[in-house]
């Protein structure tokens, strides 16, 4: 996959391609498919990559789907589409320090 196209649109093309294989009477795990998709999403999606990647549960196909929509239309992962600037944000705290003079009779 790449950077330029949205995910979901790239998703879209490998569908044919799995009714080709079912056509042909293979059976492709639902598991292996969701495995294989992880694999091949673009570089700017590493941290999700990773997140997808560590989870326990088997995924189904449709829940992934609605991972990606998800994750896809995210205003933070603005990121992912190249639109994401970064800017530097502090907190500044000025304090103005007084002597403060004790007399002890």
């Amino acid at each position: 996959m790449v950077d330029s196209k949205t995910v979901i649109s790239q998703l879209q093309e490998f569908q044919p391609m799995l009714h080709d294989i079912h056509a042909e009477g293979m059976v492709v795990g639902e598991s292996f498919q969701v495995a294989a998709l992880i694999e091949k999403l673009p570089p700017t999606w590493k941290e999700f990559k990773n997140y997808l990647k560590h989870k326990r549960k088997e995924m189904k196909l449709e829940y992934f789907i609605v991972r990606l929509r998800i994750e896809e239309n995210n205003p933070q992962s603005e990121k992912k589409t190249g639109n994401y600037h970064q800017e530097a944000k502090a907190n500044v705290f000025e304090q103005e320090w007084f002597a403060i003079r004790v007399v002890y009779q």
